[in-house]
């Protein structure tokens, strides 16, 4: 059985911890393309358009860039992260950092609306000397998928789900480093998912669940991470 499927108690590499306790270190570097966005343009945080964003190779001043989707739609512009750490919510009293619920949508669908309303007080992004860890701040499981979660030699990611009140090490850098294929010519001309996370809130997908894709989560966040 694998881990997707054995959900009672949230295994290693998950901790419950204090807010206080995440560190906050030095932020850094240039992001590589989205693997979800694709030719899409919307305006990003300081008048950059997206391609801007992901592909300026001399700004260092963001260490990521967050996309918020529901279902295949993606709503708003992607949001630059600069800070160590980031609140991605949709209802948190006098919060700071991304808020959801500011984000004009035009999804009508029930279920849309229902989960929007459980993110709450939504996660944490931390960058850490050991990688970017996730904390779950809201009242109802996350679900991550992440290559340097897995097995490298896993052909297919697995789903990890994150209970309230815990964190998990979502993106570990040097572990990316090393999965990547220096010598594959073709693969350095292509977005490669192993700097990308995606993170749905409240509704899980894989291969324990109905939907198969996160694109039919009703709402999920697409986190592209600095390759330095």
């Amino acid at each position: 059985m694998s881990r997707l499927c054995e959900l009672e108690s949230p295994p290693p590499p998950y901790s419950r911890y204090p807010m206080d306790f995440l560190k906050q270190p030095d932020s850094s570097e240039s992001v590589p393309s989205s693997t979800e966005t694709g030719g899409t343009h919307f305006l990003a945080p300081g008048g950059l358009s997206d391609s801007q964003v992901l592909q300026e190779p001399g700004d260092r001043s963001h260490w990521c860039v967050v996309a918020y989707w529901e279902e295949k739609t993606r709503v708003g512009r992607l949001y630059s992260v600069q800070e160590p750490s980031l609140d991605i919510f949709y209802d948190l009293p006098q919060g700071n950092g991304f808020c959801l619920g500011q984000l004009n949508s035009d999804n009508k669908s029930q279920l849309v609306q229902k989960v929007r309303g459980k993110i709450g007080y939504g996660i944490q992004l931390t960058k850490e000397g050991d990688g970017v860890w996730v904390y779950n701040r809201s009242c109802y499981p996350i679900f991550i998928k992440s290559a340097t979660l897995d097995n490298p030699d896993s052909r297919t990611l697995l789903v990890h789900k994150v209970f309230p009140g815990f964190s998990i090490k979502a993106f570990d850098y040097e572990k990316a480093y090393s999965l990547q294929r220096p010598n594959d010519h073709e693969f350095t001309q292509q977005p490669w998912t192993g700097f990308t996370v995606q993170i749905s809130f409240v509704k899980g997908w894989g291969q324990c669940y109905t939907r198969q894709f996160i694109s039919s989560c009703p709402c999920w966040l697409e986190v592209i991470f600095n390759n330095r």
